[in-house]
């Protein structure tokens, strides 16, 4: 069997998927409500991952762990920003995902979700709504090497969030991708596509500063706040996360600066191209006038009008009219107007 089908099918509908390893470094998984209570008591680590989504689940929270009714409430809560709260003997921290949504046919179209966790002394609880490929991705590595989770809740908990910010990169990476082309875009080829895209790529940006400004304050937290649930050791893994949101944010905030100054020269560039257009028209309209006003003249229902008769009359005037015409275009270049 593949790891995958190992961990996606639990025993029952209503056990959530969870790990445990004893003393004596035997695995466990999937471990029923009483045996979470033994292995919360042991010596050992434990794992158990939750769906929110399953109110059999959400019970174990409280009937198993006890943990606070507040933090639970949260758990149940999309919308609640990143945060971490000392419970005394739990930690309990939010952190926001993010991924794609290939559904649609936006290129930076984003989904993001919330992780809730609960660090202990000999456990964390991971609880979330959504498909979270970070949690998979341990889940996996466990999986092949079971020896990971003796290195402790702690470094659990780290893998986890570490995944997840992990995630952002991809985005930066395509946004990154999106601005090296966008200078062409806009001034070698000057692509009318470019105004669409440049919208979406400034929506993209705003979600994710939205979500990641709040992370900062929390790994600052975790790294620097001394904890008697993270040892100092545990705390410069979380220094590695910490640097990885504050390269995020200060890439989000130049891209930031330079949609908004490409913006602009988009805007400018369409006045200028709008204005060129106006000062074509304005001429052509200009030169057109001689010609309209002395064909109105000498087509006046009168019984005299000068050179009706003459044999040149109509070259004469077809000379007058392009003579005022290429007055009036010198005068327009003598002004500095054309």
């Amino acid at each position: 069997m593949s790891a995958p089908d190992a961990f996606v099918a639990p025993r029952e509908a209503n056990v959530p998927r969870s790990y445990s390893l004893d003393a004596e470094g035997r695995l466990r998984r999937d471990l029923a409500p009483r045996e979470l209570v033994e292995a919360l008591g042991g010596d050992g680590h434990l794992w158990l991952d939750v769906d929110s989504g399953n109110r059999a689940q959400v019970a174990i929270l409280e009937k198993v762990f006890g943990f606070h009714p507040l933090a639970i409430e949260d758990t149940l809560n999309p919308e609640n920003r990143a945060k971490v709260e000392d419970y005394g003997d739990y930690l309990f921290l939010v952190v926001r995902g993010i991924r794609f949504i290939d559904e649609t046919e936006d290129p930076y179209d984003l989904e993001t979700f919330n992780l809730y966790f609960f660090l202990g002394r000999n456990y964390l609880v991971t609880v979330h709504a959504r498909h979270s490929s970070s949690i998979d991705t341990v889940a996996e590595r466990i999986d092949r090497s079971p020896e990971i989770m003796a290195r402790g809740a702690q470094r659990l908990l780290h893998a986890i969030v570490d995944a997840a910010i992990d995630a952002y990169f991809p985005i930066i990476d395509q946004l990154d991708e999106f601005m090296d082309g966008l200078e062409e875009r806009v001034f070698a080829r000057f692509d009318q596509t470019a105004l669409r895209d440049i919208f979406a790529v400034k929506r993209c940006t705003l979600t994710l500063r939205r979500h990641l400004a709040p992370q900062r304050e929390v790994f600052n937290i975790l790294t620097n706040r001394p904890s008697s649930l993270l040892s100092s050791e545990t705390q410069v893994y979380f220094r590695d996360v910490h640097d990885h949101v504050l390269r995020i944010n200060e890439s989000l905030e130049t891209y930031r600066d330079l949609l908004g100054s490409t913006l602009d020269s988009y805007l400018m560039q369409v006045s200028n191209r709008l204005g060129t257009v106006t000062k074509a028209l304005s001429v052509v309209a200009t030169l057109s006038i001689p010609f309209v006003v002395v064909s109105g003249m000498w087509g006046m229902n009168f019984d005299v009008i000068p050179l009706s008769t003459a044999p040149g009359g109509f070259w004469i005037m077809l000379a007058a009219q392009a003579g005022v015409g290429a007055g009036l275009l010198g005068y327009l270049r003598w002004r500095g107007w054309l």
